[in-house]
């Protein structure tokens, strides 16, 4: 069984790889923003399961590499709260500055939507979606510290402007919830969304992944 990866993030290609699925990664080419604003204002559950779902569906129908499609389709976004406030990724570097000033010492909510399409004989036969959130708790930064972290660019691509599996792993306390929701691909919520369709989760297993301890 085949999983397509409906996004361009090394965090939800790495997150699978560790899981033992190698997927096909088809680049979806949505305008988050321009969705997100037609939409009207939205919780962050619903923010980030409209834009999973325009993400999935934007590839369906479609040709890889001369062959349609034919397995599952997995969409995801993922939105970071902050007293009520949603915060995408912050592109500029001072805008990643201002939000690391305001969330050093505090704890926030970092909400990944996922949508999966039944795309298996080569189209749409079905959709099931859902949303993984989990509590993030930052340490105290200092400025300096901050300025070195957005020097680096991390900080720039994603949401709430930092990682928990690369450089931004150390400014951060405590996680409580599904952590893989905080790299934004939970792997239990993909593993129930495709029973839904009565796949097992070892069906998707087509790599050995690199265990180490």
């Amino acid at each position: 069984m085949r999983l397509y990866l409906a996004s361009t993030s090394p965090a939800r290609l790495a997150t699978l790889r560790a899981a033992g699925v190698e997927p096909v990664l088809v680049s979806p080419g949505v305008d988050e923003e321009a969705v997100a604003a037609a939409a009207g204002p939205l919780t962050g559950p619903q923010l980030v399961s409209l834009l999973a779902r325009a993400k999935a569906e934007a590839v369906t129908g479609t040709l890889v590499d001369g062959e349609p499609i034919d397995g599952f389709i997995l969409g995801g976004d993922s939105a970071f709260e902050l007293d009520g406030a949603l915060y995408g990724k912050p592109h500029r570097p001072e805008i990643a500055r201002e939000r690391w000033h305001v969330q050093r010492g505090r704890t926030g909510l970092l909400h990944s939507g996922h949508w999966l399409v039944d795309h298996r004989g080569g189209s749409a036969a079905g959709a099931a979606g859902g949303v993984s959130t989990a509590s993030v708790t930052f340490a105290e930064l200092s400025d300096a510290e901050i300025d070195a972290y957005v020097a680096t660019g991390e900080p720039l691509s994603v949401a709430g402007a930092f990682t928990i599996d690369s450089l931004g792993s150390a400014f951060i306390t405590r996680v409580e919830g599904d952590p893989h929701a905080v790299v934004g691909l939970s792997v239990s919520l993909l593993r129930e969304l495709l029973l839904e369709f009565g796949v097992a989760w070892p069906s998707l297993w087509n790599r050995q992944p690199h265990a180490s301890r």
